[in-house]
């Protein structure tokens, strides 16, 4: 359908992923429905424009220098629900935040989350993002039944499953298009509560023989893995597995049978003022750590939890500037270079050289997960394939930190993996191309949808996307 035209408030600012690194200026527009996003689009010049939401992409998939960036956290509506059939249509602006506090106490969630609840659902789209729960339920866009897309030509196109431009749409990190509405399928609940299972492995062969085997126990399973130890502890790990929690699981006296649905966010306190924020060195990484490590229990099964707390780990931190995320437990002043690769199954020794070349470099890397894959999603773009995907940052000051990613790079893309784009800063083209095998399919459907590229970021110049 065709859209009309609207004029919008706008002003210029310096924009950042969530790493904080490599900060550019852009004319922020604030569209409150499709028109005014036509608008900002038709109106955006030669630099383009790209789509915003909550700026949890960690690199410069949401950044465009020079041109306009449209934030849609203002199209953030829930259009219509079906409580029965479990489907909602919502705005692309929404925040799986907001989706999670209306939904939960109807007994509904969204079936993937990243570890983090404030994204919105236009970005989840557009980076076909994953959780932990990948092989049993694959990544966002699986559960994408239909999505309005603002195309280059100004028009509203209302996209199918299986169709070319719904495909390259996820997991085409906004470059297809203004994602405007989506309509989701939910995952029925009855309590808010996930049932968890820990453990602790000594060594990388087994955490990787432990989460291969919960693949067929487990819907959630991930490792926190440590990159400090060394020798016969490389790669030791924190294991956790869940499940969402039947109504009657519960204890029987246990206080959430009062109110089984009812939304329970877990928060860790906020360091004290006194806490510098480059606290996390590499002597204080390793430290803590090796607490994280010694503090688990062998073995230790059948915890109630809050979903939030397994689901979004990242939720609990405390948020500072602008309620963004604070991160200071884990990111230097100087920013941080946020890493995430997938090799395929049968690639399992490129996986431990890359762990030891990371536990030799003697990087701070706290935070870091292992977790394996299902199948891949449809987009020529989508991250995940079969295989074993690690997520780590390190500190931009790292000395000579460029060199040594492109030198993981490489053997990333000679075992047929992928880095994932919504978290990657410095990935060089050439090196795209080996990694994304499909990448030719879509820049040639770019072209014929937007020949005069209306829709460009920093990821798309740097990349040639």
């Amino acid at each position: 359908m065709a859209v009309e035209t609207h004029v919008l408030d706008d002003d210029c600012a310096t924009i950042t992923g969530w790493g904080r690194t490599a900060p550019t200026l852009a004319r922020v527009r604030r569209p409150r429905g499709p028109s005014e996003a036509a608008d900002a689009v038709r109106s955006s010049g030669a630099r383009g424009a790209i789509a915003r939401g909550l700026g949890r992409a960690y690199g410069d998939a949401a950044q465009n220098a020079g041109g306009t960036v449209l934030d849609m956290t203002g199209l953030d509506r829930i259009l219509a629900l079906d409580p029965t059939a479990g489907i909602v249509v919502c705005e692309a602006g929404v925040g799986l935040h907001r989706l999670t506090e209306a939904l939960l106490p109807l007994g509904w969630v969204v079936p993937v989350t990243p570890a983090i609840r404030y994204v919105t659902v236009g970005g989840a789209i557009g980076a076909d993002v994953h959780g932990t729960n990948h092989p049993a339920s694959g990544s966002f866009g699986r559960h994408v039944t239909a999505l309005e897309l603002l195309t280059a030509d100004g028009t509203v196109r209302t996209l199918a499953p299986g169709t070319p431009l719904f495909d390259a749409t996820t997991g085409g990190m906004g470059l297809t298009g203004v994602i405007l509405t989506a309509t989701l399928r939910l995952l029925p609940v009855e309590t808010s509560l996930m049932t968890v299972d820990t453990e602790r492995a000594p060594g990388l062969d087994e955490t990787m023989a432990r989460l291969a085997a919960a693949d067929r126990r487990y819907g959630h399973s991930v490792a926190r893995i440590d990159l400090l130890a060394r020798g016969a502890a490389t790669g030791r790990a924190v294991l956790t597995h869940g499940d969402h929690t039947p109504y009657d699981a519960l204890p029987r006296r246990h206080r959430a049978r009062r109110a089984p649905l009812a939304l329970r966010p877990a928060l860790l306190p906020a360091p004290p003022p006194y806490v510098p924020g480059r606290i996390l060195g590499r002597t204080a990484a390793g430290l803590l750590e090796e607490l994280r490590y010694r503090g688990t229990p062998r073995a230790r099964t059948g915890d109630l939890q809050p979903l939030t707390a397994v689901l979004h780990p990242h939720d609990g931190v405390p948020r500072y500037r602008n309620r963004t995320p604070a991160r200071a437990w884990s990111v230097p002043r100087a920013g941080s270079v946020p890493y995430q690769f997938v090799v395929p199954y049968g690639q399992e020794e490129v996986l431990r050289k890359v762990v030891r070349l990371i536990a030799d470099r003697r990087c701070a890397a706290p935070g870091a997960v292992l977790q394996r894959f299902g199948a891949g999603g449809p987009g020529p773009l989508s991250f995940p394939l079969p295989g074993w995907t690690l997520a780590l940052d390190l500190p931009a000051a790292l000395p000579g930190l460029g060199a040594f990613l492109d030198a993981l790079d490489e053997q990333v893309a000679e075992a047929g993996g992928r880095v994932f784009l919504a978290r990657d800063s410095r990935v060089r083209p050439e090196t795209l191309a080996a990694m994304y095998p499909r990448l030719g399919e879509f820049r040639a459907l770019r072209a014929a949808l937007d020949p005069r590229s209306a829709f460009t970021s920093d990821l798309s110049r740097r990349l040639d996307l």
